[in-house]
């Protein structure tokens, strides 16, 4: 085999924004649906950044008629002054180089989102073209770009009374595997940047089509957030618990409150961006919580028999808002997930320590209200207890405790191994049989399981088939959820294609959102997607997924004498059919379940899986335009 020389001439230096077009999921974390969204809330951000200065109000995204975008702030624009190093204009400066910008140190912008340097630069890179217009100094400024080379030096010309920046941008189709932007999910960002900074006032307008427009404007800011979140729930307080303080230039803003569920619904954000993963803050202020009520129990005396709450018991049916503004946040990983700054948590407890303790002094009502929900749910943990301990993952082969039912693979790397959970003992049979036993299992599902959004963690813990999912998958529930000690890196959730069929797989989808929802972030969840039909001719045997599908497949092969059928059931499929229409890795097709938008997600399960009726109806008649398979 032949062998290159590795020399100083192999190694290749890219230059300013030309690494940004080599690697972009590298600064934008992908090039898909996700990445193409993201270069529009890096520009947003930097709007966002002078509302928090304090120089803007009024922001104005638009998607245009040929899906590029135009945003649009009346901050006090871009700096256009030549720089002193560069001799070129701040403005191409911002626009060309990396880690450029007014936010590092900390006098222009005290808080950002974007501390990088690198969001409004790496757009520019990525977009097939990108103008910009600044308004200050009573004057317009203009440049264009084209893959993040600028066409020509920066223009002066026109007077202007008003001060801000408009970036309208394309994103590059040689970059994006998707260029069509979607209304909703842009809509949903931008409401919730709306929410956590009270006050600023956020236009979308959507000019494709019929064109849309929102004006997403919220005085209460977060507390208006929360109450938005609860909109279907029965709160069990008057209204919620809001403060907001400053300590040690960070600026801490918690709202909250307690509903007649089971489930706790907490957000994070740190500088505005959604911290998913926690991090210090949220540590700081759930140990406060617990402290402050223990507190309570033990100086009113409740109940006598109780000697203290868990984190558990303390935050089941809360609902909270944590926004913290931050001068040097330190994320961990270029994707911002989780906040890491050690400072943080100290200061959060002590303020949520503080302000908490004063609320319940001066509403006593409102404190016996909520502990008397805490103490509830703490005999139902330490009822669920055995049940819990039931349903954690042991070793499988010493202890023999995998359920019976399970038809287990030989293969033992997670990382190779994939479950389908399956709708009845028919189709499990067929599945059985039809799979390749090496890496495939299968767990058969006696009928639907329990609605988790209505029941209490004991009584879900005694539900035989949930006892079963959680006890096959490894991980265990809870707080004593391990990731790691997952035995399948791939759960199939494979029903009927009929009305039951998917009422059994949206009561799945709900238990694994609400129990395990580290399985959906970690891409462990996936649905598969049955055939719905066969079309035989002349001993040919052709399978359609969709009514589309098949009304081509009919039409192309033009037989008199086809037999069409159509599956109600996986059980109507032998184990052969079934293997190669919907296990067959080579043949299948399976949707993974992402959940990009856990506030979207959070809204629909609560609407879908609630005791609220009208809300289900509304969505219901909402959305029936947009069903394509009904079985009557």
């Amino acid at each position: 085999m032949s062998q290159k020389s590795y020399e100083a001439g192999s190694i290749q230096v890219l230059e300013g924004l030309e690494a940004v077009r080599k690697r972009p999921a590298m600064y934008i974390g992908s090039t898909d649906f996700y990445g193409l969204h993201h270069l529009v809330y890096e520009i947003v951000d930097n709007s966002i950044d002078e509302a928090l200065a304090g120089y803007c109000d009024t922001i104005t995204v638009t998607i245009l008629k040929d899906n590029s975008i135009m945003v649009e702030d009346n901050g006090r624009g871009i700096p256009v002054e030549i720089h002193a190093q560069y001799k070129r204009p701040a403005l191409e400066i911002v626009l060309t180089k990396l880690h450029a910008g007014g936010k590092f140190d900390n006098d222009s912008y005290k808080v950002s989102g974007g501390l990088h340097g690198v969001g409004m630069s790496c757009v520019n890179a990525l977009s097939e073209f990108l103008h910009v217009e600044v308004r200050k100094n009573n004057t317009k400024y203009t440049q264009s770009y084209v893959r993040g080379i600028p066409t020509g030096d920066m223009k002066t010309g026109g007077k202007s009374t008003k001060t801000g920046t408009t970036i309208h941008f394309m994103p590059d189709k040689e970059i994006f595997e998707v260029s069509e932007f979607n209304y909703d999910t842009l809509a949903k960002r931008i409401r919730e940047l709306a929410f956590l900074n009270a006050g600023i006032k956020i236009i979308f307008r959507d000019e494709r089509g019929k064109g849309k427009e929102n004006e997403f404007h919220f005085k209460g800011g977060i507390v208006t957030f929360v109450q938005h979140l609860i909109e279907n729930k029965t709160s069990i307080t008057k209204k919620p618990i809001y403060f907001r303080t400053e300590k040690d230039k960070i600026d801490i803003e918690i709202a909250m409150d307690y509903i007649d569920t089971y489930t706790e619904t907490v957000f994070t954000y740190a500088n505005n961006i959604n911290t998913r993963e926690g991090g210090t803050h949220l540590i700081g202020f759930k140990s406060a919580l617990t402290r402050v009520l223990n507190e309570f129990l033990k100086r009113e005396k409740y109940d006598k028999k109780m000697d203290s709450l868990s984190g558990d018991d303390v935050r089941e049916g809360l609902v909270a808002i944590i926004s913290v503004k931050i001068p040097n946040p330190q994320f961990e990983g270029q994707t911002k997930m989780k906040l890491g700054n050690s400072e943080v948590k100290g200061i959060v407890e002590s303020a949520t320590n503080e302000n908490l303790t004063l609320f319940f002094e001066e509403n006593p009502q409102e404190v016996r209200k909520i502990l008397d929900k805490c103490i509830t749910s703490a005999r139902a943990r330490i009822a669920a207890k055995k049940a819990r301990d039931l349903t954690r993952r042991k070793n499988a082969l010493e202890n023999d405790t995998l359920p019976g039912k399970l038809a287990d693979c030989s293969e033992k790397d997670p990382s190779k191994c994939e479950i389908y959970l399956v709708e009845g003992d028919s189709a499990g049979g067929s599945a059985k049989q039809g799979r390749d036993r090496n890496f495939q299992a299968i767990l058969p599902l006696k009928g639907k399981i329990l609605n988790v959004e209505k029941a209490r963690l004991d009584k879900i813990l005694s539900h035989d088939e949930i006892k079963t999912i959680i006890t096959a998958i490894g991980t265990g529930i809870g707080d004593q959820f391990t990731l790691e000690k997952a035995r399948y890196n791939k759960i199939v959730i494979m029903t009927d294609a009929d009305v039951d069929g998917s009422h059994i797989r949206t009561l799945i989808l709900t238990f694994f959102f609400r129990y395990m929802p580290d399985i959906i972030r970690s891409g462990y969840l996936y649905i598969a997607q049955p055939p719905l039909y066969s079309i035989k001719s002349g001993g040919k045997m052709v399978y359609a997924y969709t009514e589309e599908a098949k009304d081509k497949v009919v039409k192309k092969l033009n037989d008199a004498k086809m037999h069409v059928q159509r599956y109600k059931g996986l059980g109507e499929m032998n184990p052969d059919q079934l293997w190669e229409t919907t296990m067959n890795p080579e043949n299948r097709s399976l949707l993974k379940v992402c959940m990009d938008d856990e506030i979207a997600a959070e809204e629909i399960f609560t609407v879908l899986m609630g005791d609220a009726v009208e809300p289900r109806r509304k969505f219901i008649e909402d959305n029936a335009q947009y069903v394509e398979n009904l079985d009557l």
